[in-house]
């Protein structure tokens, strides 16, 4: 393993470590759709070089600003959910569900360039959707 990937392990480590701080924004671990990783890895690689440093601070912060608006989107849309029960919404709930709504937030057209090259669009469209953006992603 490069230097480089044991940094951007430890960073995503870092990252995953403060969001399960807060066990309001993200479902139960057993109530989860799928393990860590891919959707996490993308939210990641919208964060530019630059900001890694702060960045696990910054998140933080971001959660405490959207308490409410994170609880109120995890109670209407996670697991357990009826939009949830049709497959809708899968994101909502992860462990890097708040990281990509940060992205959303902070650089919508880095995170959605860096989504449509690995990842389906529904994903990340039903939870820009369920968020309501400021500014919309284009689709």
């Amino acid at each position: 393993m490069s230097t480089e990937q044991c940094h951007v392990d430890a960073f995503a480590r870092d990252v995953l470590a403060a969001v399960e701080r807060f066990p309001w924004a993200v479902a139960a671990p057993g109530e989860r759709h799928w393990p860590d990783g891919e959707f996490l890895n993308v939210a990641l690689y919208a964060v530019r070089a630059e900001e890694r440093q702060g960045y696990v601070e910054h998140l933080e912060a971001f959660m405490v600003e959207h308490r409410g608006r994170l609880e109120e989107l995890l109670r209407a849309y996670g697991p357990g959910t009826r939009p949830a029960s049709h497959g809708r919404y899968a994101l909502i709930g992860q462990p890097e569900t708040p990281v990509i709504l940060e992205r959303m937030e902070a650089a919508p057209f880095l995170l959605r360039g860096q989504w449509g090259k690995e990842l389906e669009a529904g994903f990340l469209d039903d939870l820009a959707d369920a968020w309501g953006p400021r500014i919309r992603l284009c689709r």
